[in-house]
């Protein structure tokens, strides 16, 4: 039988500190993750129902996402599960697929039944947390802001990130570099738009065409049917930045089928290419810290439903960009940040 002892032993932290853990006593948010993870992975979970006395609140934490589909929420949505397990909850997970009225349905739900807590990725910036902050209900928002109340929030850099990542293609020796992105209105597609734009200005020293442009849904089709509309220009693109991995999937699979594969026609990833152990050449990848926004979620979560007060927190984490002598490389000056909302 594993006990805290050993999970003590694992994480190189006293027995006590583990006690204090799981019984949601401050200590460092360092010990937090290591006591969390090593429990994770000695499969030590505390007694529920001596906490359940305790607390008298429920062990379910719901986390909702908009793309069940797509790897870098999977990797994230594993991360949150690693933490809430290691503290005793269980995850409920629900796929919004980017739809505002399913959305707010589940939150409906969720808050109806009380959970524990919820972790979300809004999608939009007009989601709106009124009804689980008037219930109560912990909720932390990763990936993306939120409308009205504030919460706690997680965030990639995606425009310093987008703005570094773009780049890449003009240092690569490209000189005409198309934008794909997500949706209008949607945080994270609207700031990598702006990354393209100003790394379009800084390379060029003129404003970008909007020809260059194609705002469409963060999925493979999407991509696919970008990347043809871009090649069909009088003067078509000789690379392309495509704002998540999925737009880029789409975009080598319609350069492939036009028999223009990277690196004749170059490709820029915002996010790690999903099932791919060598990257092709003339594509670059930047890799978001999926992980490590849900585990820094779910501990923001656990800190807020075991009764931390105070205002709203946001953290934001780098992105790590590609380097082909170095391998990896953090945005130049840039590392991760907290503040008070």
């Amino acid at each position: 039988m594993i006990t805290i002892y050993d999970v003590a032993a694992r994480a190189g932290v006293s027995p006590a500190t583990v006690s204090r853990v799981f019984n949601g006593i401050k200590v460092s948010p360092e010990r937090v993750v290591a006591v969390r993870l090593a429990a994770s992975e000695l499969g030590f979970v505390p007694n529920r129902n001596a906490r359940r006395l305790r607390t008298s609140s429920s062990e379910i934490i719901t986390m909702m996402i908009p793309d069940i589909e797509n790897p870098f929420f999977t990797v994230m949505t594993r991360a949150v599960e690693d933490i809430a397990r290691a503290d005793g909850y269980s995850v409920m997970l629900c796929n919004t697929d980017e739809d505002p009225e399913r959305e707010q349905e589940y939150l409906r739900v969720a808050v109806s039944d009380p959970v524990a807590g919820v972790i979300l990725a809004p999608s939009s910036g007009s989601t709106k947390l009124d009804l689980a902050v008037e219930r109560g209900v912990p909720v932390v928002c990763v990936d993306r802001h939120a409308a009205g109340p504030a919460v706690d929030t997680v965030v990639a850099d995606n425009l310093m990130g987008a703005t570094a990542s773009a780049r890449l293609a003009w240092e690569a020796g490209y000189r005409r570099v198309a934008c794909i992105s997500g949706p209008e209105n949607v945080e994270t597609a609207d700031d990598r738009y702006r990354g393209w734009m100003s790394a379009y200005r800084e390379s060029t020293g003129t404003e970008p065409p909007a020809e260059l442009v194609v705002r469409t849904k963060y999925t493979v089709a999407g991509g696919e049917a970008a990347t043809r509309q871009l090649l069909a220009l009088p003067d078509p693109p000789d690379a392309i930045f495509a704002a998540n991995n999925k737009l880029a999937s789409g975009a080598i699979r319609a350069l492939a089928a036009a028999g223009r594969m990277p690196p004749e026609v170059g490709v820029v990833s915002f996010g790690g290419l999903p099932l791919v152990l060598l990257v092709p050449a003339g594509v670059m990848v930047s890799h978001l810290p999926a992980r490590q926004l849900g585990l820094t979620a779910a501990t923001m979560l656990l800190e807020r439903i075991r009764g931390l007060k105070g205002p709203a927190r946001e953290v934001v984490l780098p992105v790590v960009i590609s380097d082909e002598d170095e391998g990896f490389s953090l945005i130049e000056g840039h590392s991760e940040s907290v503040r008070a909302l």
